[in-house]
């Protein structure tokens, strides 16, 4: 028996996304539902129900209407993680840079 081949995530566009997401709202209104539709969603557009649900959940995160990281602060959080590894390092640089040249200038024969 062959093991099962992982498939390659397929990328999604926007408008995509956002046209399932609606769909699904359409669902639970017409149903006066708060949840479901995801399997029904998923199977006419061709995208696996769970794939769905975070899209939906992320939508409503960043909408306000359920608790969370909306997207554009977690895009915010990862741009300032990224900016503060990057001055550490530059940091870490200018304090090795400091003691090499205060070695160097100490006149002090090296051992």
């Amino acid at each position: 028996m062959e093991p099962m081949a992982r498939q390659k995530p397929r990328k999604f566009d926007a408008e995509f996304k956002e046209r399932a997401v609606r769909l699904v709202q359409e669902w639970r209104r017409a149903r006066s539902r708060e949840d479901g539709g995801l399997t029904e969603i998923g199977q006419q557009l061709g995208v696996h129900p769970e794939t769905i649900r975070n899209w939906v959940n992320r939508t409503d995160v960043d909408a306000g209407r359920r608790p969370g990281t909306t997207t554009a602060d977690a895009q915010r959080i990862a741009d300032l993680e990224r900016e503060n590894r990057e001055l550490r390092r530059a940091n870490d640089i200018l304090k090795a840079a400091s003691v090499f040249f205060a070695t160097e200038l100490d006149g002090r024969p090296k051992r």
